[in-house]
């Protein structure tokens, strides 16, 4: 076998070994999205009752990118529907904490009222902000079932803020960032209804 054949076969097998590397790579890419599909369904959508929603919340993006709020910013978010009735919005929503961003997954049921707060990032200090990352978490929970108005603009602070709720032990500021944040959201809920869900509120 001359040095031309065999520089020709060992053309041949590369090229017969990168394509089907290709063609494993492309054939897979559909599983390997769905499972990744799968994987953030279950851990954006956890905040949603079960039964309450029967539509892919995560195929029905909001019409929200990066939009400015007085202590956050809203990322994007998603539409829960029922029998093509909206019944619940997930909101992404980003703000500075003490050592860096934190996102967070707001859940705002059609009726104004929060559903769950859940954190999606953070780089909070271990063992104190960072409690945050928790799920569940008892914290966040104490959110459930609030709105903007209940309680009003005032009690949506801190206790040593002369507002309502209590702060994670010895994590102020990420207390405040988590706090402000959500009041943002459900502000933001509260003045775009139609936006949102495509209704007015109604309790």
């Amino acid at each position: 076998m001359n040095r031309a054949t065999s520089v020709g076969i060992l053309v041949l097998l590369s090229g017969l070994g990168i394509g089907a590397t290709y063609f494993v790579q492309h054939a897979s890419e559909p599983r390997i999205s769905a499972q990744q599909r799968l994987i953030d369904s279950r851990n954006l959508l956890d905040l949603l009752p079960l039964g309450s929603y029967d539509n892919q919340p995560l195929e029905q993006p909001l019409a929200l990118k990066n939009i400015p709020l007085p202590n956050s910013t809203l990322l994007g978010g998603y539409l829960a529907t029922q029998a093509g009735q909206s019944r619940a919005v997930l909101l992404r929503s980003q703000s500075l904490g003490y050592e860096g961003s934190i996102e967070l997954l707001i859940a705002i049921g059609a009726n104004g009222k929060l559903l769950g707060v859940k954190t999606l990032k953070q780089s909070e200090t271990p063992a104190l902000g960072g409690k945050i990352a928790d799920w569940p978490n008892a914290w966040l929970q104490v959110f459930t079932g609030k709105s903007r108005t209940e309680p009003g603009d005032m009690g949506w602070a801190l206790k040593k803020d002369q507002g309502q709720f209590d702060q994670i032990a010895g994590a102020t500021i990420t207390s405040r960032a988590v706090i402000s944040a959500v009041h943002d959201a459900l502000r933001y809920f509260d003045e775009h209804p139609q936006q949102l869900i495509g209704s007015e509120v109604h309790e």
